[in-house]
């Protein structure tokens, strides 16, 4: 190997750090998280206890009802306060952006001053910064909301801080105790549709490379233009001032992509439609002899989803989360519409392979998905 691509492989090697101040994202994160008290006489130990019982309940809950069986062991939960979920994230969110991150330092290398986005290094330092500070700030907000959550972003170090289902306990006994729900109950209703994201990436041995590969392609237009986003960005919130929402489907992201990125981003909601509604449904099914509070405990939980004002709203519409939150519905309804057509056998067949996958326009129009698999199907009989 030259000394050029030495030097080009340990400037890639530290794209992540370079480009975003991780350490001040999570300083900033944990903060703010921390400004928000938790619930009075919150016992951490006792949830701990409670979600190990129920995360395994749950697991052989949702095996039943799905016919999905982990292949990686039995699932672990975790109880985190908002700052270790935080943590956790930042971790999360580092291990995604990598691939991107370092296509970026990539090509500053390979171009060196010649690339037209390269900055000087005091602005360079403000730039890192300025990510950082903003990824803290949009963590901080979450962690006040989040109730749990499976962290499918896997690697090779730090195997006993993965695969894990967490618990945001603050946030779960909050909720608990201002809508007054049964503890056990809700507990176990949340572990199912936690558990139900692990057995979808676990069972499915497909399924996590496909998602990492459609979010690569969907940021390629990052990596190969900074530029691009930072001046999509000004347009957009020029245009939230003016209380037009120029992101509705697609996110920041979706201004700057090419139409065969904006098909991967696509790929993506219609994928996260799939997994969210498939889990909805999972969640009140599986443990319908058990939660018998499942139905209003959904409820709560899509006006809570709705409950954004101020700034939040703001910072919704920006990132496009509000066409997330129509997604979940939407995917709900392809779950259920192809179970009324063909039975829990014909929505199976969305985990034979990428190509049974439905794509956003089947997701709201599960009667065209159900048209071709069924035609595939009747084909190869």
């Amino acid at each position: 190997m030259s000394e050029h691509a030495d030097q080009l492989g340990d400037r890639v090697d530290g794209a992540a750090s370079s480009l975003v101040d991780w350490q001040l994202a999570e300083r900033v994160a944990v903060q703010v998280a921390g400004r928000s008290p938790g619930p009075p006489g919150y016992r951490a130990h006792e949830l701990e206890k409670d979600f190990a019982e129920l995360t395994s309940l749950a697991e052989d809950l949702v095996a039943e009802a799905t016919g999905l069986r982990s292949s990686a062991g039995a699932a672990r939960a975790r109880v985190t306060d908002r700052a270790g979920w935080v943590r956790a994230n930042v971790a999360s969110v580092q291990r995604l952006l990598t691939p991107t991150l370092a296509k970026i330092e990539r090509r500053k290398a390979e171009q060196g001053s010649s690339l037209p986005f390269s900055l000087p290094r005091p602005m360079a330092g403000v730039g890192r910064s300025a990510s950082g500070l903003q990824l803290g700030l949009l963590l901080a907000w979450v962690s006040t909301r989040v109730l749990g959550q499976y962290d499918l972003l896997l690697t090779d170090d730090h195997a006993d801080d993965q695969d894990l289902v967490y618990y945001v306990g603050p946030n779960v006994v909050s909720l608990e105790t201002r809508y007054g729900f049964p503890p056990r109950q809700f507990r176990l209703w949340l572990a199912m549709h936690e558990v139900t994201h692990r057995c979808q990436f676990t069972a499915v041995p497909w399924l996590r490379d496909h998602f990492l590969t459609l979010v690569d392609r969907g940021l390629e237009p990052v990596a190969a233009d900074p530029r691009r986003l930072a001046e999509a960005l000004r347009r957009a919130l020029g245009e939230l001032r003016s209380r037009r929402s120029p992101v509705p489907e697609h996110g920041i992201v979706g201004l700057v992509a090419t139409p065969e990125q904006l098909e991967a981003i696509e790929a993506i909601q219609a994928l996260m439609s799939l997994l969210e509604g498939h889990g909805d449904v999972t969640m009140d099914r599986a443990g319908a002899s058990q939660v018998p509070g499942a139905r209003r405990f959904a409820q709560v939980l899509r006006e809570r989803r709705q409950q954004v004002w101020g700034p939040a709203r703001f910072l919704q519409r920006l990132l496009g989360i509000e066409a997330k939150m129509r997604q979940y519905a939407e995917g709900e309804h392809f779950v259920t519409f192809v179970e009324a057509a063909g039975g829990t056998g014909l929505l199976q067949r969305v985990w034979q392979g990428p190509a049974m996958l439905p794509s956003l326009t089947e997701i709201r129009d599960p009667a065209a998905w159900v048209a071709r698999v069924g035609g595939a199907a009747a084909a190869s009989a």
